[in-house]
């Protein structure tokens, strides 16, 4: 140890040990409304008590906590909300992302982690516990906790395949769940007609979304199993949006294959992902994405760009593009 190298410290230990109490903390602070409440105009204990109709002692250790967190900010005994926590957490911000806790803490994605040490000796979980089953209701939890959290990568997304200014397009959104990947192209482009596949179930949300966002006349929902539905043919563009990570890579690579049978020549594939590095530990959100699949999935993965265009290739798209979005996830442009 050299004389500028910091001494043993057990800190990640604890703070990873105790890291269920954050979890819990951002739970409770989204039930209570306390970020909205600071927004409205409540800074102090008092007020924000008044606002959340909790106690004042447990409103001053959450939000000291909050504050310790990044959520909030004090300055003598008064709290404001940071730059991200009023964007994102502020239930009259248009980019409000709270909802998201009813799936990302739901009891059905947290038990899966209840016995990780098993897991990780097996290398899978129990294909009937997997999140990937059949008409598992649970995406439907996602379908609805989960749009608002996608709208600026489906916005970037259009951007970047320029549906706009594409005429005439006929879009395949696999896995739509919500539907807004599809939803947003319909929108830039009055021309565009999506064809959005997922169990039935969860399609009764992405075509509630569709009507609500004034694109339901050009918006056909085909039920079923992505696997075995028949596509057709005749698309100028497929959407495979947060699904790849679920599958090991040959089953990846058959369902592509079938994507690419069902585009037109140059026709082209929006795959989206968590794409981690070749080092597979950066960056640390996209990498991290890894873990969620263990526990959720028989044989699911966070791919790299290597990976991806490997099976890309395979399946018989001729280019394979990569372009970081904002946030932990990366848009894959296959052409075929």
């Amino acid at each position: 140890m050299t004389a500028n190298t910091p001494p043993p410290s057990p800190e990640l230990f604890f703070a990873t040990a105790n890291a269920y109490q954050q979890t819990a903390a951002l739970r409770t602070a989204l039930d209570l409304g306390l970020f909205t409440a600071v927004a409205g105009g409540a800074h102090t204990v008092a007020a924000i008590a008044t606002q959340c109709a909790a106690s004042t002692r447990g409103t001053r250790i959450l939000c000291d906590y909050l504050t310790i967190m990044g959520f909030l900010t004090k300055t003598s005994d008064s709290y404001q909300l940071t730059p991200d926590t009023a964007v994102f957490l502020d239930t009259t911000s248009p980019a409000y992302l709270g909802g998201a806790m009813a799936f990302l803490g739901s009891v059905e994605l947290v038990h899966l982690f209840d016995d990780l040490t098993a897991i990780v000796r097996r290398g899978s979980i129990a294909k009937e516990e997997s999140t990937v089953a059949d008409e598992n209701p649970v995406w439907q939890n996602f379908a609805r906790a989960m749009m608002p959290m996608m709208m600026m990568p489906a916005q970037a997304i259009a951007d970047i395949l320029n549906v706009a200014a594409a005429g005439p397009i006929k879009v395949l959104d696999i896995a739509a769940g919500h539907g807004i990947f599809g939803i947003v192209i319909a929108q830039r482009n009055a021309q565009a007609e999506i064809v959005a596949v997922d169990w039935a179930g969860v399609l009764t949300v992405a075509t509630e979304n569709a009507a609500k966002m004034g694109v339901a006349a050009r918006h056909k929902a085909l039920p079923g199993d992505a696997f075995t539905v028949d596509f057709g043919t005749g698309y100028d563009i497929a959407l495979m949006t947060n699904f790849l990570h679920h599958f090991d890579t040959p089953t990846c690579t058959a369902l592509l294959k079938k994507v690419a049978g069902s585009l037109k020549p140059g026709g082209r594939i929006a795959v989206l992902e968590f794409v981690p590095n070749d080092d597979r530990v950066s960056p640390p959100a996209a990498a991290s994405f890894a873990m969620q699949m263990l526990g959720n999935t028989p044989l699911g993965d966070a791919y790299t760009f290597k990976d991806l265009s490997a099976m890309l290739k395979a399946a018989g798209f001729a280019t394979a593009t990569s372009h970081p979005l904002q946030g932990p996830e990366t848009l894959i442009v296959g052409t075929k």
